[in-house]
This record gives structure tokens, C-alpha cells and sequence, in this order.
């Protein structure tokens, strides 16, 4: 990028995140969802989000399909003003739980705690409602974790996101060919660490996600066979009023080969059938306008 049009950019960016952050929470969300609403369904991402969709829920009729992708664009708009008030939404106080923005069951906190001493720990999540929460839940509670991340195209952008996750969510690991070693090295330490796992990957072994063939990540199944620990899935679901409830799920039992060891395949459906089940049981709040299903 030239620098010219690097500075420019990043003013930008700058600007419109002080206005985000003026409008609150609450307003910024709305405004967001308003935007994605409208603007949305003009672009490419729209038909595949639809496709997608129809695909997966052949039973509901078109109005159905149409809504499920209307409450999509509605999520990714709050999601994406939601950014620059992670830190004021999630306000969860163990010592008054339930009483904020962020709510979660007394066994969802009794096992997040437990992670302080569970010693290394891997977590798995997807692209449901606010997928940033769920990342800084083991640095509020005391939990040593890395989180694998997608760093955006434009430096600028990377550069602001990175800013706005930094001090919020652990250590952060860049996805990139060191991120499975800087993973590894994170539970070699004890830590806890965390990825989305729920994108196309071309390089991953096929599994069922939403009755279609997919390819998806093997890192953590990998990760899991070579450590041996426990495996979680964390989402979060969203509420009226600008609320959530955090969930935490787990330790899931992993299949077994026949030497004992964690089987990688099977391990990586078992973990797309949880995420598929979380889609199903919200689906407006998914990410539909990714191509998941690739031949």
C-alpha cells in the first residue's frame, strides 16, 4: 500500500472507531446491524450465504431461508460495531453474576475457573453471534491462553484490530505457517489455547457438517493426539437487549484408535458435529456468507 494512501486509511479507520465508541454499545450495534441489513443482500456474499442455507435446511420454505440470512447480515453488523466495546460488554462479575451484559450458568463458571489448574487445555469456537467473546473469557478469569487469529488483508485494518484485542485476550497468535508451532509451545507451558475452527480448510480431512461434505481444520484434533488434554467448545449466544450467554462445553470425550491414541478424523467430525448443532439451534447468528462447502 502506498504510504500516502496507508495514512489515509488508517485516519479512517481511527475516525470511524471514535465514532463507533461515541455511539455506545448499544447504538453502534444498532447502527451496524441497520447497515448490514441494508447493504448485505447488494453484494456477492448474499447469494452464497442463501445457497448455503436452502442447503442446509431443505425442510423450511424460501420465507424461512430469507430470514435466517436477514438475522445473519443483522448479527454480522453488530458484531463488526461491536468491536471497539468488547471490553465494556463483557462485564461479567463472578461476584454478581448475571447481572450485566454477560450471563452465564454457575457450572459454565465453575468450569471455566477450574481451567486456572487444569494444566494445557485446548478450546474450539465458531463464527456464532459475538465469536469474540469467547476469547476473552480465560484472561478474565485467570486463565494462561493464546488465541490463533486471522490477521486481515489490509495491514492498516490488522494493525487497529490487533490494538483493540491486545491486553484483552492473552498471548496472540497470528494464523500463518508458525501458528500450529507457537501453538504447541503455548501447551507446553500449560496454557489454554483457542481457535475458530468452523471456515473451509482445503488441506483438512473431509467430514459431514450440516449434511454436506466439507474439509475441515485438523489443528486442534492434531494437537490433541500429540498432548493428549482436554478438549472444550466455547460459544456465545446472543440475547435481547444487547446481551449474551456464555457456554463452555466439555471436556468432550475424544474417539480412540486402536493404539489408544486421539483418531484426527474422527475427533474433527466429533467437534463440527457440536458446532453444527450450536448453528442449528441458532442459525440467524452464523456466519452463512462464507463458502463453507467447497468441491
Amino acid at each position: 500500500m502506498h504510504p500516502v494512501a496507508a495514512w489515509f486509511a488508517a485516519r479512517s479507520l481511527r475516525l470511524a472507531f471514535a465514532l463507533i465508541r461515541a455511539l455506545g454499545p448499544d447504538r453502534a450495534a444498532g447502527l451496524g446491524a441497520f447497515v448490514a441489513r441494508n447493504l448485505g443482500p447488494l453484494l456477492p456474499q448474499n447469494r452464497i450465504g442463501l445457497n448455503n442455507i436452502r442447503a442446509a435446511f431443505p425442510e423450511l420454505d424460501e420465507a424461512a431461508h430469507r430470514r435466517i440470512l436477514r438475522e445473519a447480515w443483522d448479527n454480522l453488523g453488530r458484531v463488526s460495531c461491536e468491536y471497539v466495546h468488547l471490553g465494556r460488554i463483557y462485564d461479567f462479575d463472578p461476584e454478581q453474576p448475571n447481572t450485566g451484559r454477560i450471563e452465564a450458568s454457575a457450572e459454565v463458571v465453575a468450569r471455566t475457573q477450574a481451567l486456572r489448574t487444569a494444566g494445557p487445555v485446548l478450546l474450539f469456537s465458531a463464527h456464532l453471534a459475538n465469536w469474540e467473546l469467547p476469547a476473552l473469557v480465560p484472561a478474565r478469569h485467570g486463565v494462561a491462553s493464546a488465541v490463533l487469529y486471522r490477521t486481515p488483508n489490509n495491514p492498516v485494518v490488522a494493525e487497529e484490530i490487533l490494538r483493540l484485542r491486545r491486553g484483552m485476550m492473552g498471548t496472540l497468535i497470528p494464523a500463518g505457517f508458525a501458528a500450529p508451532r507457537r501453538m504447541a509451545e503455548a501447551l507446553d507451558q500449560g496454557e489454554l489455547v483457542g481457535m475458530l475452527v468452523d471456515q473451509h480448510f482445503s488441506r483438512g480431512p473431509r467430514i459431514n457438517f450440516m449434511g454436506r461434505p466439507a474439509s475441515a481444520n485438523p489443528l486442534i484434533p492434531q494437537l490433541a493426539r500429540r498432548y493428549d488434554c482436554p478438549v472444550y467448545g466455547a460459544r456465545a449466544v446472543r440475547l435481547p437487549g444487547g446481551r449474551f450467554r456464555l457456554e463452555l462445553v466439555g471436556p468432550l470425550a475424544l474417539p480412540r484408535d486402536a493404539a489408544g491414541k486421539v483418531d484426527v478424523a474422527a475427533t474433527t467430525q466429533l467437534i463440527n458435529g457440536v458446532i453444527e448443532g450450536w448453528v442449528r439451534e441458532t442459525p440467524g447468528q452464523w456466519l452463512w456468507m462464507h463458502r463453507r462447502w467447497r468441491g
